[in-house]
């Protein structure tokens, strides 16, 4: 079975989100705008959501986390919690 470890920034809008996703586009580290704007407790890790497996997480998150491109800010990904912005590190 799959398994991925991933971090994310949860806010309430997609207009929160998009804006954050253009600041770590042009150089902003991600840990550090999930530890300002994150409103999920893994922002004191730096979004940091550790090991994972397939089921462990929401549906529209596990399809993003699965599927989608290690390393690189995907988002906005919206699910009941609000608006996410995820970053792959590994899966294997």
């Amino acid at each position: 079975m799959p398994t991925a470890s991933a971090r994310h920034i949860l806010v309430s809008t997609e207009e929160k989100c998009l804006q954050l996703k253009a600041e770590i586009e042009s150089g902003a580290d991600f840990a550090e705008v999930a530890k300002r704007n994150s409103s999920c407790p893994s922002r004191t890790r730096g979004g940091d959501l550790g090991a994972f497996r397939p089921g462990q997480m929401v549906k529209e998150f596990d399809e993003v986390v699965f599927s989608g491109e290690v390393g690189k800010v995907l988002g906005p990904v919206k699910t009941q919690f609000g608006y996410h912005l995820v970053e792959i590190t590994r899966r294997w």
